[in-house]
């Protein structure tokens, strides 16, 4: 018969495996279920990697590997689609192509040029409006990526020394900042627990999300690497979870193989307007104010009930787009607008 040990062993083991993937899901302080008002760009679902809404109007959604790059227009018709591989019938006809091996990520700059982190061919991709391949740089597994002022562009990478790394207009390397936060004292372990994605405003300001991180964080910076606002989750809620994965942290801290985590933040948006940041785990729903106080908490759902696990998130004026791979995107309204 089993020991008591054992049974306490194997219930922490199930535990780690379970409950990470499902956390703060039945937290005791959630304002309301938010349910989703429709479906959007509906030809969009499974691979969902980035969506963004660019100054012409027009929305950019990356899907690998499979569709590429799908632009619709402000009333969300389908306009194209670019860098859908070419088929041997027509891969021999001339002219520039954007081919992306496996976008993970996408951003677009007010001249409504396209930056794509290629992981597959470990690149970063310059497309023109019309989706014509300008340039690339060579990069080792670009994870995220973001738009900055006077054509720079910022980009993670999943085993670079710092958290972010800026390339200049002509793709110069031009700085680098942000240190691997010290939770184990195996180096590449800190470093995969500090693996994150980044976003930017119309003001200039980074924002890192840390994927991994215990208490669910969202650092912002300014354009120059300058730490300037936290926006952490850390209310009593959080605690139990994040003690579990600071528990498993340990655990792999005194074994051989190489790191592995379960995700934590799985998305987060900005307002463009305010700087209220909005902030996903999984399919619960954190909305904190520009100086980052938390403001309300929701469990979100599809128009039809199901769970959607959170994984791009757009903020607009008056309405939220949060995207799950594969269930698509969904508009949400805004519950801190009035009526």
């Amino acid at each position: 018969m089993p020991s008591n040990k054992t049974n306490f062993l194997a219930g922490v083991a199930v535990l780690v495996f379970l409950g990470l993937a499902a956390i703060f899901s039945t937290a005791s302080d959630v304002d309301d279920d938010l349910m989703a008002k429709h479906r959007v760009f509906p030809s969009i679902g499974p691979g969902l990697r980035a969506l963004r809404h660019g100054s012409d109007g027009n929305y950019y959604l990356l899907a690998s590997p499979n569709v590429g790059i799908a632009i619709f227009d402000s009333s969300g018709k389908q306009l194209k689609i670019i860098n859908v591989p070419p088929s041997p019938a027509l891969s021999d006809k001339p002219g520039p192509t954007a081919s992306v091996s496996f976008g993970e990520d996408l951003d677009v700059d007010s001249k409504g040029n396209l930056y794509v982190a290629d992981r597959s061919s470990n690149q970063i991709k310059f497309l023109s409006p019309d989706g014509r391949l300008l340039r690339s740089i060579e990069c080792n597994s670009p994870l995220s990526i973001a738009a900055l002022p006077e054509g720079e562009v910022a980009l993670t990478q999943p085993r670079s020394d710092h958290l972010v790394i800026v390339f200049g207009a002509s793709g110069q390397l031009v700085r680098e900042f942000g240190d691997p936060e010290s939770l184990s004292e195996r180096a590449d372990l800190n470093r995969f627990a500090s693996i994150g994605r980044i976003s930017s405003d119309p003001q200039g300001h980074l924002y890192y999300g840390y994927t991994y991180m215990p208490e669910p964080l969202v650092r912002m910076y300014d354009r120059f690497g300058f730490a300037k606002l936290d926006f952490q989750f850390t209310n009593i809620d959080a605690f139990s979870e994040a003690r579990a994965m600071r528990r498993e942290i340990q655990r792999q801290e005194k074994r051989a193989e190489p790191p592995s985590l379960l995700p934590i933040l799985t998305a987060f948006g900005v307002d463009p307007v305010n700087g209220d940041l909005w902030m996903a785990l999984h399919n619960t729903l954190l909305h904190f104010d520009k100086d980052g106080n938390r403001r309300s908490e929701y469990q979100i759902y599809t128009k039809e009930g199901a769970r959607l696990d959170a994984t791009v998130i757009l903020v607009e004026e008056n309405r939220l787009l949060i995207g799950s791979d594969p269930l698509g995107v969904y508009e949400f309204s805004r519950p801190d607008r009035s009526p």
